[in-house]
C-alpha cells in the first residue's frame, strides 16, 4: 500500500492492527492452556473476548467512516509478538517461572497495542475521525487495564513463586 496522505497513514495503521488483533484471538486461547496460575489463565479469557470486541468495535468504525476502508494486510509486529510467546511456551516447564514468561510476552503485546491505539486516537482526532476517535479510545483503555492487571497478577502472585 502506497501511503502519500495521513488518510493513507491512517488506513494502514488501522489495517495493521485489525490483522494483529485477528492475530490474538488465535493466540490468547494458547497463552491461556500454557498457563498454571488460576488469575492468570482467567485474565488470558477474559481478553480473548475483549480482543473479540474490539475486532467488532473496529468493524463498527468502518462501517461508520465511509472514508476508511481496511486493507488485507499482514502486521509482522505481531507475529513476532506471538512467536516470542511461542518460545516461552516450548523453553519453559510448567509453572510459576513460565507464567512469569508468559506475563512478560503477553505486556509486550499489550505495549504495541497501547503504543498503536495512541497513535490511532491522534490521527483520528486530526483527520476529524469523532467516532472513530471514541471507538479507538475505548480500545485503548481496555489494552492499558489489560497491562495493569498483568502487571497485579506478576507483582502479587506469579514472582515471588517463580523467585522461590
Amino acid at each position: 500500500m502506497t501511503i502519500k496522505s495521513l488518510n493513507d497513514l491512517f488506513i494502514h495503521a488501522l489495517s495493521d492492527v485489525y490483522s494483529a488483533e485477528k492475530q490474538l484471538t488465535r493466540a490468547l486461547p494458547k497463552l491461556a492452556r500454557a498457563a498454571e496460575q488460576e488469575d492468570l489463565v482467567n485474565a488470558f479469557k477474559t481478553h480473548l473476548e475483549e480482543t473479540q470486541g474490539q475486532i467488532e468495535r473496529l468493524d463498527k468504525l468502518v462501517e461508520s467512516t465511509p472514508e476508511v476502508r481496511i486493507k488485507r494486510i499482514k502486521c509482522l509486529a505481531m507475529e513476532g509478538l506471538i512467536e516470542e510467546g511461542q518460545e516461552v511456551i516450548d523453553a519453559i516447564e510448567s509453572g510459576p517461572v513460565r507464567d512469569a514468561g508468559l506475563i512478560a510476552a503477553a505486556q509486550k503485546v499489550e505495549h504495541y497495542e497501547i503504543a498503536t491505539y495512541g497513535t490511532l486516537c491522534a490521527l483520528a482526532e486530526k483527520l476529524g475521525y469523532t467516532k472513530a476517535k471514541k471507538l479507538l479510545g475505548e480500545t485503548l483503555e481496555e489494552e492499558k487495564n489489560t497491562d495493569n492487571k498483568l502487571t497485579l497478577i506478576a507483582e502479587q502472585k506469579v514472582n515471588a513463586k517463580a523467585a522461590a
